[in-house]
């Protein structure tokens, strides 16, 4: 019998849950408002257990979640949403009551830690052992893998928000973000694009002076992450990374940064095989929560 996993793409806007085996194999999907923990947590509980119903049981169930949380399996509040700003979900307990649910092991990470690790599974980072995934939509966030492990440390990356150098001449647009102002997200994220032009940033043309601007911040970042990780692919997904022709332009902008200091054909020869689309598309983060719950299956 084929094995199936549960996964949850928890985000601070929607759920996604999901039922299936991997990429070719998703036998239901449903998609619902993140309101408030326990009317959501109670959707994403009937929706599994309609599924188990229907198609039997579930080997294990992966969550990946907006944060920050408590990936750590040691701490008595792992699984837990943590330090959130999203109003009502500060210390909710995610893994709880799904456990309590289903009785099968739950693997619980960033929703960004997920999507690498989906990616690594089944996507663009397959074959390699070091890979970072960013999302650069609604905010930013980045997850990698580290010699074939998720990264995790004191909490887990929180690569959103590093600082970046703005030129006030060029930028006097001083950052959305409510803790670092202009950090990254603060520079980058769709509500920056936005409240910096005054309109939403889908509306503007390919040749708008928002993509330059925006492709020299994400340079700056991916040079400080090439530098300091050293990873084998960097997968840039999310909203504003629809626009396809921000890719080359971002390659060309971290070619510049680096200024040759980095030898290595994988950016001087072939930088757009270096700096890629999500492999597995919009479906990063789910097939990520599926690769979580078979990796929880396994440490189980």
């Amino acid at each position: 019998m084929t094995t199936l996993w549960g996964g949850l793409e928890a985000g601070g806007t929607k759920f996604v849950c999901a039922v299936g085996s991997g990429p070719d194999d998703i036998r239901a999907e449903a998609r619902f408002p993140t309101t408030t923990p326990a009317e959501t947590l109670a959707r994403a509980i009937a929706f599994f257990r309609e599924q188990v119903d229907q198609l039997g049981p579930l080997a294990a169930i992966g969550v990946g979640s907006f944060g920050p949380v408590d990936p750590d399996p040691a701490s008595p509040h792992y699984g837990y949403i943590t330090t959130t700003p999203k109003p009502g979900w500060k210390n909710t307990d995610v893994v709880g009551p799904l456990r309590a649910a289903f009785g099968v092991p739950v693997g619980f990470d960033t929703d960004v830690n997920g999507a690498v690790l989906g990616e690594a599974r089944w996507g663009a980072a397959r074959g390699l052992a070091n890979a970072v995934y960013f999302t650069i939509g609604t905010g930013i966030g980045g997850g990698a893998i580290l010699n074939g492990r998720l990264a995790h440390g004191l909490v887990h990356p929180e690569m959103g928000h590093m600082l970046l150098r703005r030129d006030p001449a060029r930028d006097p647009y001083v950052g959305h973000c409510p803790y670092h102002g202009d950090c990254w997200e603060g520079l980058s994220a769709g509500p920056a694009l936005e409240e910096r032009y005054g309109v939403k940033a889908e509306t503007f043309g390919p040749d708008h002076p928002a993509w330059d601007l925006e492709a020299h911040y994400v340079a700056q970042a991916l040079m400080n992450v090439i530098c300091i990780l050293s990873p084998e692919r960097i997968i840039l997904g999310g909203g504003v990374m629809g626009q396809a022709h921000l890719f080359p332009r971002i390659h060309r902008e971290v070619q510049t940064l680096l200024n040759g200091y980095v030898q290595h054909a994988a950016i001087l020869e072939r930088i757009a095989a270096y700096i890629v689309a999500p492999g597995l598309g919009t479906r990063s983060g789910i097939l990520g929560a599926f690769a979580l719950a078979e990796q929880a299956l396994a440490d189980a």
